[in-house]
């Protein structure tokens, strides 16, 4: 690639040729700030931080879109920039609830922090006018507060290109300008999927997750109720990042301590139902290629997928596997199987999950998921709100021993933990696939043609004497684009998996929210993958269908995957929706 050469600050710097100045910056080790710059998302230059001065220029420049030429001279940080940038900030909080004491982003947001670097006291600058704080919280997942919203568009950005929805926008003009859906709609009232990834990119608190927090604690300080709590596989690859630990590090034993501590009667892990998914999908997949069924079988374990094909693929639900998700399916045998085990009644029993997804708070009120006569599961928190749990109740985290989860849905393999990471489903229901068609045990459990954070791969696999084709797809934009060729007739597949978040669940809305900086220079979703990766690696058990605790229901319980009792605890339903509403 042809490079060029010019100055920053004074320093002679090499760049490729048609990178911008803020990319040019880095090479030379200088971070100039944004808000509204995403990389390949919302590359707008709308916010202003990112000015620079370029010799020749009238005026400053924004750094994220203005490309780099040979001999440019450029200054970073001159009195005009830092003046200008100030400014900006002051005139963004002229507009602003700066309550942040009580804002669930304070310490974590990135307005407050360029407000503290460029010495933006709180104080009304330009005082006026201010937009009134309107909540809507129609979603089952998360509130919108656009007092706190500073128009980046980081959100319709990613509802639009990234996720290929475009429920929110840009509404009326000038001064009046708001993020919102269409015609004033509350966003429930639109065919949003709760995948949170507009929360997960907001620098402010004006997205957040509906928390659950002062229910969940309420329900462990009473002594007439038994509380359960399930983690999900992408939990422990980020929770640590709230606690200052590098991303990409396993904090799974401090979390099963951290969680005990603040008083659930049982710590269980969704990596035991997650074995349980393979089990039951791994049979489906099998009776519908051996029986004729509907082909391609869907993945059904991302709720935000799911309601994304009911709403916009309606004609495709019968492609969709009828398994509940992981999640669903550990609250229904908490509240039987567990239940009866310990003898206590269903209703008695308050089950938890902590989920690196906000679409799941959507899910345990969906339609047939309560199998037992009450909600498979009570609340959903994301990993964010476990985060503030453990701070809220004083427990010094990164000091916790590290213990394991309880027997026996605490019990897990390999295949279960890597479901939080896209291709993870696919290649756990292959290791069990493929040794019940061909009765013979694998030699490399590892299918590596699924693994990496490309938005859609394929593989064919030679099982059984046929070609067991197979896709990947993550985020859905690439969702769309698959289920287009499979419409069209241009693919032809067995078995597909699909993930709702980009990189899967290790990238869900409800994973700790790293500043614009981190999101465009720092593979996160690949950190986080390889803790669940190197987890699988280290698994004595790697292979769903040899976990002793799954082994033990079916024997003892559900009698074998399929029968009558498993479709009625561990199956669902769906639902064909309007592309207009909820």
């Amino acid at each position: 690639m042809e490079n060029i050469t010019l100055k920053i600050n004074g320093m002679e710097v090499s760049a490729p040729k048609g990178s911008t100045i803020l990319e040019a910056a880095r090479l030379a080790h200088i971070e100039i700030p944004t808000l509204c710059f995403l990389k390949e998302i919302n590359e707008i230059g709308a916010c202003r931080i990112c000015v620079v001065e370029v010799k020749g220029a009238r005026s400053l420049v924004a750094s994220c879109v203005y490309p780099v030429s040979e001999g440019m001279e450029v200054w970073t940080n001159t009195p005009k920039v830092l003046a200008s940038r100030k400014k900006t900030l002051q005139l963004l909080l002229s507009n602003h609830d700066r309550k942040c004491l009580s804002c669930v982003r304070s310490g974590n947001c990135e307005l407050q922090h360029l407000c503290k670097e460029l010495g933006v006291e709180d104080e009304a600058y330009y005082d006026g006018e201010k937009t009134a704080s309107c909540i809507d919280d129609s979603a089952a997942h998360m509130l919108r507060d656009n007092s706190k919203c500073i128009l980046c568009r980081r959100c319709i950005a990613v509802c639009e290109k990234t996720q290929n929805i475009g429920v929110i926008g840009a509404n009326m003009r000038g001064f009046a300008t708001f993020i919102g859906s269409a015609f004033d709609m509350g966003l429930g009232e639109t065919s949003c999927v709760s995948c949170g990834q507009c929360i997960a990119v907001c620098p402010t608190g004006a997205l957040q997750e509906k928390s659950q927090l002062d229910q969940v604690l309420a329900a462990v300080a009473d002594p007439a109720k038994h509380v359960i709590v399930q983690t999900a596989p992408a939990v422990r690859a980020g929770l640590g990042e709230e606690f200052g630990y590098p991303i990409g590090t396993n904090v799974e034993g401090k979390m099963a301590a951290a969680l005990r501590r603040i008083g659930f009667d049982k710590v269980f892990d969704t990596d035991f139902s997650a074995d349980l998914t393979i089990m039951e999908e791994a049979n489906e997949f099998i009776e519908r290629v051996q029986n004729g069924g509907v082909l391609p079988m869907i993945t059904s374990c991302s709720p935000g997928w799911i309601k994304y094909c009911e709403h916009y693929f309606p004609d495709m639900t019968e492609h969709l596997s009828s398994c509940k998700s992981p999640q669903q399916m550990f609250g229904a045998v908490a509240k039987s199987y567990y239940a009866e085990k310990a003898g206590i009644k269903p209703e008695d029993i308050v089950s938890v999950s902590i989920m690196p997804c906000t679409a799941k708070k959507f899910e345990i009120h969906r339609p047939d998921q309560a199998a037992n006569g009450v909600p498979d599961v009570d609340y959903a928190l994301t990993t964010r709100e476990l985060a503030r749990m453990i701070k809220k109740v004083g427990l010094k985290f990164t000091e916790l021993p590290d213990e394991k989860f309880d027997a026996p849905l605490g019990l897990s393999t390999g295949a279960g933990v890597i479901f939080g990471a896209t291709g993870g489903v696919m290649e756990a229901a292959l290791r069990t696939a493929v040794e019940t068609l061909t009765g013979e045990e694998l030699k490399n459990l590892d299918f590596v043609e699924v693994r990496g954070m490309e938005g859609i791969k394929e593989a064919s696999y030679s099982v059984a004497g046929m070609d067991v084709k197979v896709a990947v797809a993550s985020g859905l934009g690439n969702a769309k684009k698959l289920l287009e060729k499979v419409k069209a007739g241009e693919a032809n597949y067995h078995f597909i998996e699909i993930m709702g978040c980009p990189g899967g669940c290790i990238n869900g809305g409800g994973q700790p929210q790293q500043p614009g900086y981190i999101r465009n220079t720092v593979d996160i979703r690949a950190l986080r993958a390889k803790v669940l990766y190197d987890s699988d690696k280290d698994n004595p058990i790697r292979k769903s269908h040899e976990n002793p605790a799954i082994k033990e229901l079916y024997d003892t319980y559900l009698g074998k995957p399929g029968s009558e009792k498993a479709h009625h605890l561990l199956h669902t339903t769906y639902v064909k929706r309007s592309i207009n509403g909820n």
